[in-house]
């Protein structure tokens, strides 16, 4: 494939589309020896229109090589969000002799005006490892007369049932689905009235088993449902997730899903769901979402290419003060794109940023500790006016980042703000793990337990960066700053870092 000019908007380390718009990532799937991430993608316009499923893959979630698009709208209409599996003994009867690939996705009719879309799930099958597909002679293979919006179907083999499960969106709930083969299914039930967030439409479901605090003998399931954008909210579209019991049929909640939980505290994180079929050997519930809102994703700066995905990040479930949370943590495999810059302990403001100036970055993971009740945090791509703030206020215990002035903000009015979580620090000391890249900034605090996604736009020469704290006096336990390049691969679409 041919290279792509750098540009300011492309990430160093996240992955984007070569060109035109990207949003949902979809069909995530883990198969012999490659990641699987295929996305909503329209490859001739700048905005979503005729969306297809664009498809990369990768063998270490941090390098990805796009290939050729998987999936093209039809007569039944087009190729909107879904999922994907491998079909290990042949339950569909599309594979002889070897498993094979089986995407799960919703075909999206238009209707002549006055008249609402029709949306119905449908399946397409690979005998190549995804590089091209069929799609079943017999789609539709799940409709429904009542739910005018009807998408996003992620699917599972249930062990303990010994079938197929589907999640599916439905408007302001989600229904549940059981199937032998993958084309015959039967309704189980419903979830979604009277409990969580009901801001916007429900979209993007996933439903998944943890254990919680790696106990095998405690495990409780986990359901992720995002919210589509409404006017009326500032937050824009984001993402929820239950805790409690799953039968195989019925999704029960627990105490804890009571009060309505974000699984990131930012703007940019949404549609995210997780691999299927990761390797037991492995043993991680992997997760990426993507990295813009619908209240603005339309109008962000652009050049040639719109979009960007999350990190890749790992799932966990973790007793915190009395509650079960859902925790996230970068993808181990970043660890092998750092590049140590400098590291301080127990240094005061004075004493990092001296040793911070002239430092120019705008690719960088850095993790930091201080004391807890310390108000003190990162100016990140800092320059010409513009600075990005992440950091912990010690009188609320409040994670933030501030992208007030962070840069090209004026495409909306609610761009630019302030977003905070609450920490829970049972400890002495607080945490941070900020990965900054050339657009977006994602902060892990205290080991995962509250995240902040966002996307900014500062200028290329903004690249400086800066601690600061309300007493500048008390030093920062620890400092640690790492540049984060990608390694060259064929046919990749990332630009390395100079």
């Amino acid at each position: 494939m041919s290279a792509i000019t750098k540009q300011n908007y492309r990430g160093v380390y996240h992955f984007s589309p070569q060109a035109k718009w990207m949003n949902d990532p979809n069909g995530m799937v883990y198969f012999e020896g490659e990641y699987h991430l295929f996305f909503q993608h329209h490859p001739d316009g700048m905005t979503m229109g005729a969306m297809h499923w664009g498809h990369a893959v990768s063998k270490d979630l941090v390098t990805w090589e796009e290939l050729p698009i998987a999936l093209f709208p039809d007569e039944l209409g087009m190729i909107f969000s879904g999922s994907a599996v491998v079909d290990w003994n042949n339950t569909t009867g599309f594979f002889a002799d070897k498993p094979g690939l089986v995407a799960i996705f919703t075909h999206h009719l238009d209707m002549p005006e006055g008249q609402p879309p029709i949306q119905r799930q449908s399946l397409a099958y690979s005998h190549d490892n995804g590089r091209t597909w069929t799609k079943y002679e017999g789609n539709p293979v799940l409709e429904h007369d009542a739910f005018i919006d009807f998408r996003d179907p992620k699917v599972f083999w249930n062990q303990e049932t010994d079938q197929w499960v589907m999640i599916v969106a439905s408007g302001q709930t989600v229904c549940l689905y059981h199937s032998p083969d993958l084309i015959q299914w039967t309704f189980a039930s419903e979830f979604g009235k009277g409990i969580g967030s009901h801001d916007g439409v429900w979209e993007c479901p996933d439903l998944f088993p943890l254990h919680v605090d790696g106990d095998t003998a405690n495990t409780k399931w986990v359901m992720l449902v995002s919210i589509g954008a409404d006017p009326a909210f500032v937050e824009g579209s984001r993402t929820q997730y239950f805790t409690g019991d799953f039968d195989g049929y019925v999704f029960t909640t627990d105490e804890d899903s009571r009060n309505i939980r974000w699984l990131d505290y930012g703007r940019d994180n949404y549609a995210g769901v997780s691999w299927s079929d990761v390797p037991e050997a492995d043993g991680r519930r992997l997760f990426i979402g993507w990295m813009s809102n619908w209240m603005y994703a339309p109008q962000t700066p652009a050049e040639e290419f719109r979009g960007a995905m999350t990190l890749p990040r790992e799932l966990y479930l973790e007793s915190r003060e009395g509650k079960i949370l859902l925790i996230q943590k970068p993808a181990k495999e970043l660890e092998m794109v750092r590049i140590p810059v400098l590291s301080f302990e127990n240094a005061t403001v004075q004493e990092i940023n001296a040793s911070l100036a002239g430092l120019q970055l705008d690719a960088y993971e850095i993790a930091v500790k201080f004391i807890r009740g310390m108000s003190a945090g990162i100016k990140v791509r800092v320059g010409d006016g513009e600075e990005t703030l992440t950091g912990i206020d010690g009188k609320t215990g409040e994670l933030y980042v501030d992208r007030l002035a962070s840069g090209q903000k004026d495409f909306h009015e609610w761009f630019p703000g302030r977003h905070t979580a609450v920490l829970q620090a049972p400890g002495e000391t607080n945490d941070l793990c900020i990965f900054v890249d050339r657009t977006s900034v994602e902060v892990f605090g205290n080991g995962g337990q509250a995240v902040i996604t966002d996307l900014i736009f500062p200028k290329p020469e903004s690249a400086g960066l800066a601690v600061f704290a309300e007493n500048e006096e008390i030093p920062f336990l620890s400092l640690d700053i790492y540049k984060l390049v990608r390694p060259a691969a064929n046919g990749d679409n990332q630009q390395s870092e100079d």
